[in-house]
């Protein structure tokens, strides 16, 4: 066992071993429910603008949580937090299976529901990611978290298409709703064993915002995380568009995030054993790397197998980039200014670079819709957006090879 190997004590196991049961119970909930929304408004309004618009809601959602509430953090229990999200995000559900096939007219409500949920469930998980490892032990919580969001991709997509399958109708999408509902509900119960850490002082977003200036790795950081939200604001919910529109498939897309979320897990399985703080860069430059490539594959893809194996190369590598990526992030914070005392505001800020960063790309595909032909702009959209990742391993590069901040 890993955590043997690296003199975990029994204290620390039970923390861990929590926070990576609620984050894939939450997972495995979210995947098993929301990964055909996207395709679900698109089918209804047959324009891609409805379903840009309402993941930009989610991004903007997101930025405002933060900025507004993200002084709850210390002012509430993060665990108190966390039940906020999880309630909000089962409203949401609610929501969509209330507005039926009128769900594409209310792209704005829902995308601000769930982006509110998403905000108030991560603000809490990665203050108590940062509080329950420690350097010596972040890269295997990064690293099995990764493997267990991979299983609840495999298990939710095909659960969900197969339950949809066999109960026409509603009665699939209630069902699978109510078993979402269950994991949550499981998810809240084990936050109820997780130790509770006092926060000092005031709220003060400011200290972060300030260590920018002072300290050139926690700039270096921010921006890092700007270029990942660009990328990501459009590939989330593009991909898994351009795999429905070019196969007209739901069972496709189903199949499609099985071979992801199966190769990814068997990805992090090998990051999990030859990830250290010395080679991290260099998994994260062949992640980056292999992920733009693989974008020119994507473009002329046009029947299942093609998607497929795009699929499984996104799926290897994804956690190359991801798992060390986000070692370094907590990491940097770990070492700035007074991070004991504002680990909060430290996170809250790193959360509004990367969802402004989708914003920005999200606003900029939809500008773009404006001017060039929907299936010219994908394309270039694409090839765009995608240099995002790249950016960002450029980012963390300068502050592996600097150790010393300035």
């Amino acid at each position: 066992m890993m955590l043997n190997r690296l003199n975990v004590s029994d204290h620390e196991r039970k923390n861990l071993y929590l926070l990576l049961a609620i984050g894939w119970l939450y997972t495995l909930g979210i995947f098993l429910s929301n990964i055909f929304v996207n395709i679900f408004l698109w089918k209804q309004s047959e324009d891609i603008q409805v379903v840009a618009y309402y993941n930009l809601f989610i991004a903007l959602a997101q930025i405002f949580i933060y900025v507004v509430f993200g002084k709850w953090a210390k002012k509430i229990d993060r665990i108190l937090i966390l039940r906020g999200g999880i309630v909000l995000i089962s409203i949401f559900f609610i929501s969509v299976l209330s507005f039926g096939e009128n769900a594409a007219n209310y792209n704005y409500l829902l995308g601000g529901l769930l982006g509110a949920g998403y905000a108030f469930f991560w603000l809490a998980y990665n203050i108590l990611t940062f509080e329950v490892t420690e350097p010596y032990t972040r890269d295997y919580f990064n690293s099995t978290l990764g493997m267990l969001q991979s299983s609840s991709g495999m298990i939710g997509p095909i659960t969900a298409g197969f339950i949809i399958t066999v109960l026409k109708g509603y009665t699939g999408y209630l069902t699978i709703f109510f078993i979402s509902f269950i994991l949550f509900i499981l998810a809240v119960v084990c936050s109820f064993f997780i130790e509770r850490r006092s926060v000092e002082g005031q709220y003060s977003i400011r200290v972060a915002v300030n260590e920018r200036n002072q300290n050139h790795h926690w700039r270096l950081l921010l921006n890092a995380h700007f270029f990942q939200g660009t990328r990501e604001g459009v590939f989330l919910f593009l991909v898994g568009l351009l795999v429905y529109m070019g196969t007209t498939s739901e069972m496709t897309v189903g199949v499609y995030n099985f071979i992801y979320a199966g190769t990814s897990l068997l990805a992090y399985q090998v990051v999990a054993r030859v990830v250290t703080p010395k080679n991290r860069i260099k998994l994260i430059t062949v992640g980056v790397i292999t992920l733009y490539l693989s974008i020119f594959w994507l473009l002329i893809a046009d029947v299942p197998y093609e998607f497929f194996i795009y699929g499984a190369v996104v799926g290897i590598a994804v956690p190359f980039f991801f798992a060390p990526y986000m070692s370094i992030s907590y990491d940097v914070i770990g070492k700035s200014s007074q991070a004991r005392v504002y680990r909060i505001e430290y996170i809250v800020l790193r959360e509004i670079a990367l969802n402004m960063g989708r914003a920005v790309s999200l606003t900029l595909f939809l500008i773009g819709l404006l001017f060039i032909e929907q299936n010219t702009w994908i394309h270039y959209a694409i090839i765009i957006f995608g240099v995002g990742y790249l950016v960002s391993n450029i980012c963390v590069a300068k502050i592996v090879r600097h150790p010393k901040s300035e």
